[in-house]
């Protein structure tokens, strides 16, 4: 890997690393705060929210400067939510600023690395990206259960520092305020370790900033991204990945609580075993998927469907873990190679910034939808079960669909 390449994976870890455990943690402040449960899905949806209404700023910005400088300024932006978590803001609208620095973050990360590594070596590159990403969500939900459970809220030396962020005047008095300053801490070193960063040397012909002309531009990016062959399929793949990923998060924890009886610090941890699972199949696509093979790996989102549906009719604990981890890892073998085949094929049509706001924006505006449904949906009282096997049903048959697609075109060409 290019000199740079594992710094940059450090500070993408540390970073994701504490977005996964504020998740959890301002989940609590909602529940502390007596928020209804169905306000717990929109933190996601307030956090992709920026991904979608920026997207055609996101990508010219991050071609318009050196991107490790940009990713350092939007890790500010993240320790700028945290501050207002503490002063007692909304967690739905601070969660939002986090959210923000992210989607500033996304292309610019990934726009490095296409700039970074050769073509032939991005589906090992995008495994690493892949296992530092899960990794840090793994050690992310086990870290956000640990600073929500009994042992860390009640220690003494964390007592302590509460009573003194209460006698200095700090707004926000809860029993998580000790873990909303140790969150703010490690944004800090993030944005510590993406100043290190090198810069690619890639530089980018300047384009209008008027928002039309930016907004024609996307929309022209979008189009010519999703009609081509290996582009809109790809990017169909991972759309639908994503979406469905990010509602399941929920969906998991609030089963786990519902079918297995387990408080939510617990629960997190069952979020750790797919990610463990993400890892193993991340790191086996890396090393036996080429970027020529890519499509080979459209029947396993078939497969990851119905093992989906599967999980939902069981409430034994044992056998859970074992289809999580399943899970996991079949999404990693899946989700790899149609992200090194989507970056590839976007930096051949765009630029590696455009490229990275497009698959965002897509990405991310599937996530919106499927997590509105989904809160909508628990809004109405609908229960957990049938309605993660429909979600599993839901992704199978249009990952069949897309598969037959797939074969299609091979056929064409």
């Amino acid at each position: 890997m290019p000199a740079g390449f594992s710094l940059l994976m450090a500070a993408q870890f540390t970073s994701s690393w504490a977005d996964n455990a504020l998740l959890l943690v301002t989940m609590a402040l909602l529940q502390e705060q007596g928020w209804p449960a169905w306000w717990a899905p929109l933190l996601k949806f307030a956090f992709t929210l920026s991904y979608v209404l920026l997207a055609p700023v996101a990508g010219p910005l991050a071609d318009a400067m050196p991107k490790a400088r940009l990713m350092a300024w939007m890790n500010a932006l993240k320790l700028l939510g945290v501050i207002g978590l503490l002063a007692g803001v909304h967690p739905l609208l601070a969660f939002a600023v986090v959210g923000l620095g992210a989607a500033g973050y996304a292309p610019a990360k990934y726009g490095l690395v296409t700039e970074l590594v050769p073509g032939p070596k991005l589906v090992v590159a995008n495994s690493w990206i892949e296992i530092s990403m899960v990794g840090a969500a793994l050690l992310g939900a086990v870290g956000g259960g640990g600073l929500l459970s009994a042992w860390w809220c009640e220690a003494t030396a964390v007592q302590a520092l509460r009573q003194g962020l209460r006698d200095a005047g700090l707004p926000l008095d809860s029993a998580f305020t000790p873990s909303l300053v140790l969150l703010w801490g490690v944004y800090g070193l993030a944005a510590a370790l993406q100043s290190g960063v090198p810069d690619s040397g890639a530089r980018y012909a300047q384009r209008s900033i008027h928002p039309v002309a930016l907004w024609r531009d996307f929309v022209h990016s979008n189009r010519l991204l999703w009609r081509d062959p290996d582009g809109g399929l790809s990017l169909a793949v991972t759309t639908l990945f994503w979406g469905v990923g990010a509602t399941l998060q929920f969906a998991v924890l609030r089963w786990a609580q519902e079918a297995l009886t387990l408080p939510l610090n617990q629960a997190a941890y069952l979020q750790a075993v797919v990610a463990v699972g993400v890892v193993v199949g991340a790191g086996l696509a890396g090393h036996r998927i080429g970027l020529h093979q890519a499509r080979r790996v459209l029947p396993l989102g078939v497969l990851l469907g119905g093992l989906i549906a599967l999980i939902a009719c069981t409430d034994h604990f044992l056998v859970a873990l074992a289809l999580l981890a399943v899970v996991g890892a079949v999404g990693g073998l899946l989700v790899v190679p149609m992200n090194a085949l989507l970056q590839h094929r976007g930096h051949t049509l765009l630029t590696a910034g455009r490229s990275i706001a497009v698959q965002g924006y897509n990405e991310n505006l599937s996530i919106l939808v499927m997590l509105a449904a989904y809160a909508g949906l628990l809004a109405w009282e609908l229960p957990v079960l049938p309605l993660m096997a429909g979600f599993g049903l839901t992704i199978a048959l249009c990952m069949a669909l897309l598969w037959q697609r797939s074969r299609r075109l091979s056929a064409t060409h």
